[in-house]
């Protein structure tokens, strides 16, 4: 059993673990283990929605953007999943991940303008950017199984053995690094700023963000069946919550997609990823909002049921972000979208 977080990130504790070392999960997980060379990642989404199905200038975009990933600089891996968002809109978003920011600041400029700059061609659609650029103390990775790994894990050099810190309240903050010595607490409250056709939101210290994923591909019928009939319409009641109604808790949006493919077509995987004041305000609907303590009764009861021979594949990724580790911009989108649903009104620049 080793730690989630690795020998070269740890240090002397000044804020100790929720559980002991005697401790032993009841199930194995593993987490994303990164050259110790790598000292920064960066997560960045690209939004684009439309009322009803995207209209053929959006689909140019989209294959730019694909193009645009392509080249030298662009990132080690990036993948693409659509919703319908809570005023009806549909939202596709491509999220690219690169393990080194010089290649990505040198890549970013000439994507950003053709995406929500000057050089952005407005026919019928919205687009947005929405970035983190973590210190790899700032973020932690969670897999139920090894192989085909998803998200930033696609990054990483490699994997760990099985992990202590999981399957148990608070286990999120003890894989971050920062959390050895941090409370990691937010400060200040974010703020929009019209800067011409763009809207940038101004954030605020320690916003948390989680991608959370699901991967059904490799189920057989009778499993298959009880993960779409008694655990995904729970999941959804809790992502549909938390999409609208999460900023009376602390979240401050919340999209639960569906991944397509390179050609389109929809996957057999889905994520939800949600925007929080805090991580404490995440662990705490984790915890104790009745939500997500039917997902996560409907989770144990299915992976208890099946055990070993349960053949999803969970995973997720939780960042907490300093505010100048952020970036959001947003062209034609509606109010609710992604950050801007975090504020009342919008400055002038």
């Amino acid at each position: 059993m080793e730690s989630a977080i690795p020998e070269h990130l740890q240090t002397a504790r000044t804020r100790h673990r929720r559980v002991g070392d005697d401790y032993a999960p009841p199930y194995p997980s593993f987490v994303a283990r990164h050259k110790p060379s790598v000292t920064r990642v960066v997560m960045a989404y690209f939004g684009l929605q439309s009322r009803g199905a995207p209209p053929a200038a959006a689909e140019q975009a989209l294959a730019r953007l694909a193009s645009d990933f392509a080249t030298a600089d662009g990132p080690s891996h990036w993948d693409r999943a659509s919703y319908v968002d809570e005023a009806g809109f549909t939202n596709v978003v491509t999220v690219a991940y690169w393990d080194d920011r010089q290649i990505f600041d040198r890549w970013f400029p000439a994507a950003r303008e053709r995406w929500t700059g000057e050089q952005r061609t407005n026919n019928g659609f919205g687009t947005f950017i929405e970035a983190l650029y973590p210190s790899v103390e700032g973020y932690e990775t969670l897999l139920s199984s090894l192989g085909r790994p998803e998200g930033v894990a696609v990054l990483a050099d490699g994997m760990s053995g099985e992990v202590l810190e999981h399957a148990y309240w608070g286990g999120m903050r003890d894989r971050i690094p920062l959390s050895q010595t941090s409370e990691m607490a937010p400060s200040g409250a974010p703020r929009a700023i019209r800067d011409g056709a763009r809207i940038r939101i101004v954030p605020h210290d320690n916003l948390c963000l989680i991608r959370s994923g699901q991967d059904w591909g490799d189920t057989e019928a009778a499993e298959r069946k009880m993960y779409l009939g008694d655990v995904e319409p729970v999941l959804r009641e809790g992502m549909d919550f938390l999409r609208d109604q999460g900023r009376s808790i602390g979240c401050y949006a919340n999209r639960y997609m569906a991944v397509v493919g390179r050609d389109g077509t929809t996957t057999e995987k889905s994520y939800g990823m949600s925007w929080w004041k805090s991580l404490s305000a995440l662990e705490r609907w984790a915890e104790s909002h009745p939500t997500h303590v039917r997902i996560f009764g409907a989770a144990m009861k299915y992976l208890s049921t099946l055990g070993p021979a349960a053949k999803l594949r969970l995973y997720h990724e939780v960042t907490v972000a300093r505010a100048d580790e952020q970036l959001f911009e947003y062209v034609d989108c509606h109010p609710q979208t992604g950050m801007l649903n975090a504020v009342q009104t919008v400055e002038a620049a």
